[in-house]
């Protein structure tokens, strides 16, 4: 009887665990369109869309996906903002606590940004300007076509290939 009730004792506890409030994963909200000085978890901008964000609060990532269009202006983001196959991206005068990783996208224009960690700009084509940004990381430029222009970019930590005089 004592092994029964231990087990049922047991048992209960981890069924209560497992159902707590706050178990589930963060929302993700879809970008169609224009998004102003709202507080979302994740955001995503679907395939071909344009999203406009306008002292947006992102709690979690950025995701820009393959033909989209994100022009970013005062928003904070607590994570990364991320491409891989983007139109254009456009992130202007805003505090992004992890990383900017664009890649294989078309036009790029990262400006008067506070960025907490990385920026990375890899095998772009179309205008790449990157200026006045601190990057508390490094500010990687590779395989762009044209190379990056800017300036006036303070990085904590290097400098590298095509982004090295910026």
């Amino acid at each position: 009887m004592k092994r029964t009730l231990t087990a049922l004792g047991v048992g209960s506890l981890l069924l209560g665990t497992l159902s707590l409030p706050g178990a589930a994963s963060a929302e993700e909200r879809t970008c169609r369109g224009t998004i102003n000085a709202a507080t979302v978890d994740n955001l995503r901008v679907p395939s071909g869309a344009l999203c406009t964000l306008n002292g947006t609060t992102v709690k979690g990532t950025v995701k820009v996906e393959t033909n989209a269009r994100l022009s970013a202006n005062s928003i904070r983001v607590v994570g990364n903002v991320q491409s891989e196959g983007h139109d254009w991206v456009k992130v202007v005068s805003s505090r992004i606590g992890g990383s900017i990783q664009l890649k294989q996208g078309g036009d790029v224009n990262v400006r008067s940004n506070r960025v907490g960690q990385d920026v990375q700009i890899f095998t772009n084509r179309g205008t790449k300007t990157i200026s006045n940004n601190r990057i508390n990381g490094n500010l990687q430029c590779k395989s762009n076509v044209p190379a990056p222009v800017g300036g006036g970019n303070v990085v904590g930590g290097n400098k590298e290939d095509q982004c090295r005089r910026l």
